[in-house]
């Protein structure tokens, strides 16, 4: 297919498409791909596919920009990769585009029908009282258990749209193209009896040139009926509970970055994103890939933002707590095609602010809130409420009296001074590893540490990809990493270093199959005496293998910056954790095997920040993280004492310097 042509026959296209439900095709407006003022008609045959992998996708280089392939992606492909849902059985549904027309704003805004919607029997399937309640058991049951750091339930707008056609769809996407102004993708995506009318404000993730890009976006601003205020804008930036949710998903999305990249993802942002009833803050995370679009949408499945971290066991929570199947809210919509050199491309979008509509008018409307240690159960179910404000809006349901922010306003209040102040100093204390702007694409500087030069390491993963990030800073530092799951009780020998990884559960609870498989390989390598590191959970099985009681915390420390006394140091240092080891003395002496062991420990309520051992070393917080400031050199340190050598090779001016 040749590379899609401006044209000005909109008037015939878009009445076309109006008066032939038969027709398969999708509107999308991608500003950032085409242009503010460009939209796109795809037209071709609606199908669809089981899996991810039967993806019609020309394995041939191309020649020139083209579109092949829409596809919407349900939750329940999860299913792919093993994890758990409510499996409603909805299929893959794509669109093979046969034709591609690029259409200007204004003539779409101009030619598309413009008629009354009538909706019936509009309502949340959970009231505010009752999506709160579900919030106070997650709060409880899941994060104060230890089971994540943060998890997105759903509740679901549910109505009726009378006398419903394809002209109805189309004039509910020209109001949401009329007063959405910061919009990722705006589109009516149409394929027979199923129509998605949507305008999301996330990217999912998007390859072209060999560059991928993933787009973290959390954390709430609601706006008042007058529009955004500056003084609140300034005031939510500040907010520590909305600051520490982007950067959890940023850690989470940097996992999946860290799969598919092979330098792992460099972090940019953060950045203002005005809709037109709230605004979020969001970063950019780019690398570079040539892994298959196919399996890059197969291991991103699906965004933190609308599931929770760690994501695997997230699933568990989702289907724990939500009684029927998404859907395709949270899932993806992805135009798969060639870039300008030939090459792969790939841009997608989070689905959600999406309207599903049946052949009947029926609607399903998903929206939900990202629960955090902070969140007040009453402001989550607000925040749902807001979020499907514009849509709701635009099918003329509406709150009465509220305005929506004009695009001169959302541009004056992103570029002020205060608002950009505010947005820098987020990245002050985050990991230079990550978030570092002199680095760019080039890759990073490699720590020297001759000790750990060549060395073998392997690195166990208990159900959290930290693991991945791990591996890339333990690259950074010379050594050879192999990655396997715990799962598989990888043989522990021919390695010179062992990392055991964290993972989601209650550490005292043997019964967990992560849990029970960290004890034995602790017991294994303090038998053998090998040279080991244990992160997070796997800290905390050490621990109690030394002896040291367990306690879950008070208050859990998901997604938590704070500075610590590590071994004579101050650092600041991420954790993520609702369960801590106590210990009520500097030193605690084992046995002749392991000999002294060194504790850095909270000096208030001896809560065990790090261990070190001749052979051993373990951390609570996440050396991995982004929240952890000098992570590389923590790791080096602690790993090269492990080898019976003090540190003293770090490079000036290495990463994190």
């Amino acid at each position: 297919m040749p590379e899609p042509a401006p044209t000005t026959d909109a008037d015939a296209t878009l009445r076309a498409l109006a008066s032939a439900p038969g027709q398969a095709f999708a509107l999308l407006h991608r500003p950032e791909a085409t242009g503010a003022g460009r939209l796109e008609l795809l037209l071709g045959e609606a199908s669809t596919a089981r899996c991810l992998a039967d993806l019609p996708v020309p394995a041939a280089p191309g020649h020139g920009a083209r579109h092949d392939l829409l596809a919407v992606v349900p939750y329940r492909q999860l299913t792919e990769r093993g994890f758990a849902c409510h499996d409603d059985g909805e299929p893959i549904l794509t669109l093979r585009v046969r034709r591609c027309q690029r259409l200007d704003r204004a003539d779409v805004l101009r030619c598309l029908p413009d008629i009354p919607v009538s909706v019936r029997d509009g309502r949340f399937d959970l009231d505010d009282d009752a999506y709160a309640e579900v919030v106070r058991r997650v709060l409880a049951e899941e994060i104060g258990r230890g089971e994540g750091a943060n998890f997105v339930i759903r509740r679901e707008f549910l109505a009726t749209l009378d006398d419903y056609s394809v002209a109805t769809a189309l004039s509910v996407f020209r109001r949401l193209l009329a007063v959405e102004p910061g919009a990722y993708w705006i589109f009516c995506v149409h394929l027979g009896s199923r129509t998605f009318l949507g305008a999301t404000p996330e990217r999912h993730v998007s390859l072209a040139a060999g560059e991928l890009v993933m787009n973290p976006v959390s954390g709430t601003y609601r706006y008042p009926p007058s529009g955004p205020q500056l003084a609140e804008v300034v005031r939510f930036l500040r907010d520590r509970k909305e600051t520490d949710e982007l950067y959890m998903v940023v850690d989470e999305e940097l996992k999946m970055m860290a799969a598919l990249c092979e330098g792992g993802g460099r972090v940019r942002g953060p950045f203002l994103k005005q809709l037109a009833r709230v605004a979020h803050t969001e970063y950019l995370i780019t690398g570079n890939s040539g892994a298959d679009v196919r399996e890059i949408l197969r291991q991103t499945m699906f965004a933190p933002t609308v599931t929770g971290s760690p994501l695997e066991n997230a699933c568990r929570v989702i289907a724990r707590h939500e009684p029927t199947g998404r859907g395709y809210y949270s899932g993806v919509l992805a135009l798969l095609g060639r870039d300008a050199s030939g090459g792969p491309a790939l841009d997608s979008a989070v689905l959600i602010r999406t309207a599903d509509l049946d052949a009947g008018g029926r609607l399903r409307l998903g929206v939900g809130a990202t629960l955090v240690r902070e969140s007040d159960p009453r402001s989550e179910a607000a925040e749902t409420r807001a979020k499907a404000g514009a849509l709701l809006a635009a099918l003329g349901i509406g709150e009465p009296g509220h305005r929506a922010a004009p695009g001169r306003t959302a541009l004056a209040i992103g570029d002020h001074p205060l608002v950009r102040s505010a947005l820098g100093r987020r990245n002050a204390n985050l990991a230079r590893f990550w978030v570092d702007p002199g680095q760019g694409r080039t890759g990073r500087q490699r720590l020297v540490v001759p000790r750990l030069l060549g060395r073998r390491v392997l690195v166990v993963d208990a159900e959290d990809t930290f693991t991945a990030m791990l591996a890339h800073q333990l690259a950074a530092l010379g050594t050879t990493v192999t990655v396997r799951s715990c799962h598989r009780r990888p043989e522990l020998t021919g390695f010179d270093l062992v990392v055991l990884g964290p993972g989601p559960g209650d550490p005292r609870d043997r019964r967990l199959p992560t849990v029970a498989a960290l004890h034995g390989m602790v017991e294994e390598l303090l038998a053998a005496g090998t040279s080991f590191l244990a992160v997070c959970l796997a800290h905390q099985v050490l621990c109690s293998a030394l002896g040291l009681p367990l306690v879950r915390r008070e208050r859990p420390h998901q997604g938590v910056q704070r500075e610590i006394d590590l071994f004579g140091r101050a650092e600041r240092v991420g954790f993520y954790n609702s369960f801590a080891a106590v210990g009520d003395r500097s030193t605690l002496v084992r046995s002749a095997a392991t000999g002294p062991v060194e504790l850095s420990r909270d000096p208030v309520d001896g809560q065990v920040h790090a261990l070190r051992a001749a052979r051993f070393a373990s951390t609570q917080f996440h050396p991995e993280s982004v929240l952890t400031r000098h992570g590389p050199e923590i790791l080096a340190g602690l790993l090269v004492a492990t080898l019976g050598e003090e540190s003293t090779a770090l490079a000036a001016g290495g990463v994190g310097s």
